[in-house]
């Protein structure tokens, strides 16, 4: 997700210099050409490698400073300071408090705008958000909408391909080798709260970090230090390695049931580390739905957040990506497993590759060895005849004979199983086809459903059925 420091980021060399109202902010990436990212990488230089000669002059110190300096007094405060039970539970409900100014109001209201908030509900996010300590809303939202926009690329701030550290917190200690891709914050530039937030950043982490969670274990029941200690620093270590999961493990552990194009992936325990973030590779294909889990059993307390304060009329317009096009995602994937599992079958020879013979040629060459017709198709049964299951004297009755008939229930149904066995030990086409009214007969039950890639089918799916005769389409 986002750094708990925040940057400058300088605009791309290409950028029109304009002029603008305070009232009215051009969107940053209005004049990127189309082939931005190719166009970035040919046309900016890379910093150099990090080595042990400029490892210092690499970190980024800020950040360092306080990715350590938090777990520190968190492990010296566990061995120092006695945790009372009041103080264990305020730490756990306020790391959700701020866990879900991260999920519910950094990520899901301001960075994707998945649904409307009140505004009491926007100050009560932007300042859950701020005890987490990530950077502004401003400066967050920009670096995961460029997250979004080019995953997995040079230009992604915490591209999964550099490594599960990269990506979980090693993009924050050291200065990145390309800068990050453009991504326009101009719509969050003209929220009152988010411009508030932005301009007393400072003050709020330090107030809503350590000062509260203090103030509430000290004055509600006197574990100043605890508060300190516990509902501060550790808390504040969980949420922060809480958020980062969401660029490495979510990219890292799980399934991709609606894409596999680019890194991001499901998993329950990603959801539990994330607090409901870990349905990242559906999250990847429908960003603009309020939702992680879809399913009603799966774990989102930040979807049941949004719900619930829906309810009370402090949040509306939850946006829902079209059930219908989730689930072709969902088949498209389940469709491409069944591809891959079809690919390392052997299956029954094609039927343009087989020699067509005539009856009486039939005939002849069935006295050499047991050949039998079935729906139009020449089978050499001479290796199954000692294990066919209702007798060698059925199979031998039949050789040099049609036994279409009996193999398809006269003497016995047969399996879709047994079907399928019976086309790999195809050695010819009967000329003149297969009878009429046998054609579904004639094709093996497991290749009836047989999936196929669109250069493979006969015509192109979008072959107009309503041509007219200037051989142009009629579009519906």
């Amino acid at each position: 997700m986002s750094s708990v420091v925040e940057t400058r980021q300088a605009s791309p060399t290409f950028e029109k210099s304009r002029k603008t109202s305070k009232k009215e902010e051009v969107p940053i990436d209005i004049d990127i050409p189309d082939n931005y990212v190719s166009w970035t990488l040919r046309n900016s230089k890379a910093a150099p490698p990090i080595t042990l000669g400029n490892l210092l002059q690499n970190i980024q110190w800020v950040s360092f400073i306080v990715l350590t300096l938090t777990p520190s007094l968190a492990l010296y405060g566990a061995l120092t300071v006695k945790l009372q039970w009041q103080t264990a539970v305020w730490s756990v409900i306020y790391y959700f408090i701020t866990g879900l100014g991260i999920t519910a109001g950094y990520h899901r209201l301001w960075a994707h705008r998945s649904y409307n908030a009140s505004l009491p509900l926007q100050y009560f996010l932007a300042m859950a958000g701020t005890g987490a300590v990530e950077g502004s809303i401003k400066w967050w939202s920009r670096g995961h909408r460029a997250h979004h926009r080019y995953t997995d690329t040079e230009l992604d701030p915490y591209n999964a391909h550099r490594g599960f550290f990269w990506s979980h917190m090693g993009w924050m200690l050291l200065k990145p080798r390309h800068k990050i891709g453009v991504a326009d914050v101009s719509d969050l530039s003209k929220n009152p709260v988010v411009r508030w937030q932005h301009r007393w950043y400072i003050y709020l982490i330090i107030g809503f970090g350590l000062v509260l969670p203090m103030l509430v274990a000290g004055l509600g029941w006197g574990d100043w230090a605890g508060g300190f200690f516990y509902a501060g620093a550790a808390r504040l270590t969980f949420v922060h390695h809480s958020t980062f999961c969401v660029n490495s493990l979510a990219h890292w552990l799980g399934e991709t049931p609606f894409d596999d194009k680019h890194t991001p992936r499901d998993h329950f325990i990603t959801a539990l580390a994330t607090i409901g973030e870990g349905y990242h590779n559906f999250h990847h294909q429908f960003p603009m739905d309020y939702r992680n889990a879809i399913k009603w059993y799966q774990y989102d307390p930040t979807k049941w957040f949004i719900t619930v304060c829906s309810w009370f009329g402090l949040a509306s317009h939850l946006k829902v990506f079209p059930d219908n096009e989730v689930k072709k995602g969902q088949l498209t994937m389940q469709l491409k497993k069944l591809r891959e599992t079809q690919d390392v079958l052997t299956w029954a020879p094609e039927e343009e590759l087989l020699p067509v013979i005539s009856w009486e040629s039939f005939q002849d060459q069935a006295v050499k060895r047991p050949l039998i017709v079935i729906a139009g198709f020449i089978h050499d049964v001479s290796d199954f005849i000692d294990e066919h299951p209702g007798g060698r004297h059925l199979l031998v009755k039949f050789i040099g004979k049609d036994a279409t008939t009996a193999f398809f229930g006269g003497v016995y149904d047969h399996s879709n199983a047994a079907h399928n066995l019976l086309s790999m030990k195809r050695v010819g086409v009967l000329h003149g086809g297969v009878q009429h009214g046998l054609q579904d007969k004639a094709v093996p039950p497991a290749q009836r459903l047989r999936v196929a890639r669109y250069n493979e089918l006969g015509g192109s799916p979008y072959n107009s059925s309503t041509a007219v005769s200037d051989n142009e389409g009629l579009l519906g």
